[in-house]
């Protein structure tokens, strides 16, 4: 069978020779068709992973065609096509009890804390393939990236017309944006890429757009009236962005940090504590989160077109992956296609 796999840091290697997946019980073979390439498939590449080990098949965005399933609950049969919820969850413990089980606490995420996609074949819990009847192969391999970006919203608990700024314009910030703007807020974008502020204004349809380099804080008041947003989301997995987001936050607002850095965050408690901020983290999904996704991606909310910039062939992809790397390539979002 064939698969990549990255055996150190900087390196992926090709294999035609991997093992042929064990389909146990309560599982399903999928024969992967497609993959997204994600911002932890290039933090893990480039060594800056957090819960990471090497040797590893990388992937997690992932839709594919069922090969062999035995009878289950769910009605899926060879020839489904599905996509995979890469979040491996205990059941038991006091998240998973609590519905929280995005946030396990013996989380086995398929791809980084055990090997994912990056092959012909794999082996899934029924439990975590969603069937995507309507959707194209993309469009499946999307809703996971995309169903980040909704559980920080449903986290955050918007309201219609509340004001946000999302930090951040890699694709898990666009989804933010997306998301935060169907559930009725108004949309602030910021960014120091001047034209993927321009694509977040054109493909997420943000009410403002602000560029980081250029007193973000001045811009951000005058907005706002000097209200500030009332939620911030940090999507950068920047230290310094991350620490710099608890300026931007209203009086009794908050902030959600979707994106995750390999570094402690601090910052000024007296400031914190004078504006009452609630500070959140967004990890993972849940099934609900990928039901949202579904159908606003089914429904033609969500352009994918245009957000899919780059594509290869799985025999290619380990030439051309050093190259996405490059801010120079301008890929906001890969597919790799089996």
């Amino acid at each position: 069978m064939k698969g990549i796999v990255c055996d150190r840091i900087g390196s992926f290697q090709y294999h035609d020779d991997l093992p042929e997946p064990e389909m146990k019980t309560g599982e399903a073979i999928v024969r992967i068709k497609r993959i997204g390439i994600c911002g932890t498939d290039m933090h893990a590449f480039k060594g800056n992973q957090p819960f990471f080990t090497y040797p590893r098949i990388l992937g997690h965005e992932l839709s594919g065609i069922i090969e062999r399933i035995s009878d289950n609950e769910a009605g899926l049969v060879p020839g489904d096509q599905v996509a995979i919820i890469p979040y491996m969850y205990c059941g038991t413990c006091i998240a998973c009890r609590n519905g929280k089980t995005n946030c396990c606490k013996s989380m086995q995420v398929f791809g980084v804390h055990i090997d994912g996609g990056m092959r012909e074949r794999v082996s899934i819990p029924v439990t975590h393939l969603k069937r995507t009847e309507g959707l194209s192969l993309d469009q499946s391999a999307l809703l996971e990236p995309f169903a980040i970006g909704a559980h920080a919203v449903r986290r955050a608990n918007l309201m219609p017309g509340e004001t946000v700024l999302v930090i951040g314009a890699g694709p898990i910030g666009l989804g933010v944006m997306a998301f935060s703007k169907y559930a009725g807020a108004k949309v602030i974008a910021m960014d120091v890429n001047k034209e993927r502020l321009e694509f977040c204004r054109s493909w997420a349809n943000v009410d403002h757009i602000v560029n980081a380099l250029n007193g973000p804080k001045e811009q951000l008041e005058v907005i706002t009236n000097g209200d500030y947003p009332t939620v911030v989301f940090d999507a950068t997995g920047n230290m310094n962005s991350m620490e710099g987001a608890f300026g931007y936050v209203a009086h009794g607002g908050s902030l959600v940090y979707v994106g995750l850095v390999k570094s402690e965050i601090t910052f000024n408690d007296p400031e914190f504590h004078k504006r009452e901020i609630t500070l959140m983290g967004s990890r993972n999904t849940t099934l609900e989160d990928f039901d949202q996704v579904f159908d606003a991606l089914k429904s033609g909310m969500i352009d994918i077109e245009r957000f899919i910039t780059h594509r290869a062939s799985f025999d290619n992809m380990v030439g051309e992956f050093e190259g996405w790397l490059d801010p120079a390539s301008k890929v906001i979002k890969v597919i790799v296609e089996l």
